[in-house]
């Protein structure tokens, strides 16, 4: 069998990666641009090859670049532009970008066919609803899908994924190949970059920030580590039934407040807090249902937030010591 993971090179591909090379069922192909490893394939990817992954370079933004690909068993869509930062600073862009490899990916598999398809969502498209008009926590897959304000820059990301949810749904319906949706809910880890809350809280406790801001306090997520967002989608792809959404998360809910002053504890601060307003546009509450996952996929979350945290603060507090001690020349901790 041969899988293809277009957009592997993130940190959700590679774990995916991983997996399924340790299965030893599939061959494993990543197609990616590389633009989180500044345009190159990075130390994990070369890794990954090394075990046997096949990587091909290219922007699939452009249908040319899928020439590069033949047929795959299973194709995993992970390819997007995501985070707070780049929504807010370059909405236009992400419109751009994720619609474009939607498209495209779309259109390569009617011309060239695939098994199974597997869609990556996110529980920012239907935010709306539990924000607006008070749907239920925890929120299930039948949920509509609700923009609360379409201009707005925050919302950009959410579009689009709501877009490939439609596409690969009804193109399946339509065309000789299977496919399925999960939604990812606020998935964490090691390697996940710089745009996300976890690594944010890293480098503002790492640069001593005293009072420290908490923003959006009351504000409560469910956070998901990786390696079970990694397995919730390998049981989406292998057994889920085509033409579904399955949400993939966790269930214990806890608010911002909760996660700073407890990755407060891991780096020893003893200084002040300060409650802060939250970023334009975020939602109040976001707590997934998982029983259809759990149901249908045998899907059940195993590492709690707690022990997750500690495992991701630790790895980014190395990662930035490697860093002073490469660049220490250069290096200001207030930055």
């Amino acid at each position: 069998m041969k899988t293809l993971l277009l957009g592997g090179g993130g940190f959700i591909g590679n774990g995916i990666a991983m997996q399924l090379l340790q299965t030893g069922k599939t061959s494993v192909t990543i197609a990616d641009n590389f633009f989180r490893q500044g345009g190159k394939p990075d130390k994990q990817i070369s890794e990954l090859e090394k075990m046997g992954v096949d990587v091909i370079e290219g922007d699939f933004t452009d249908p040319s670049s899928f020439d590069k690909l033949g047929f795959f068993d299973q194709v995993y869509m992970l390819a997007s532009v995501v985070g707070v930062d780049y929504v807010n600073s370059i909405p236009h862009e992400i419109i751009r970008i994720n619609s474009m490899l939607i498209i495209n990916t779309l259109e390569w598999i009617r011309k060239v066919g695939c098994g199974r398809a597997l869609f990556s969502s996110t529980s920012e498209a239907y935010a709306g609803a539990v924000e607006e008009f008070d749907y239920p926590i925890p929120t299930p897959e039948d949920v509509p899908l609700v923009i609360s304000d379409i201009s707005h820059p925050r919302f950009t990301y959410a579009v689009t994924k709501m877009l490939g949810e439609s596409g690969f749904l009804n193109y399946s319906s339509k065309l000789d190949f299977e496919a399925v949706v999960v939604r990812y809910h606020n998935v964490y880890g090691p390697r996940m970059g710089f745009k996300h809350v976890i690594p944010h809280l890293v480098q503002r406790f790492t640069n001593c920030e005293n009072p420290f801001k908490i923003y959006g306090y009351d504000q409560t997520r469910s956070f998901n580590y990786i390696d079970d967002a990694v397995n919730g989608t390998i049981l989406a792809m292998e057994k889920g039934q085509s033409g579904e959404i399955y949400h993939i998360g966790d269930t214990v809910e806890i608010t911002i407040e909760e996660l700073v002053k407890y990755v407060g504890e891991i780096f020893e601060f003893h200084g002040k807090y300060e409650n802060a307003p939250t970023y334009p546009g975020s939602v109040k509450r976001r707590c997934p249902d998982i029983e259809k996952a759990k149901k249908y996929l045998g899907y059940s979350p195993k590492t709690n937030w707690q022990l997750g945290v500690r495992k991701t603060i630790e790895w980014y507090r190395n990662y930035l010591s490697d860093c002073k001690e490469l660049h220490e020349s250069f290096y200001d901790p207030s930055n």
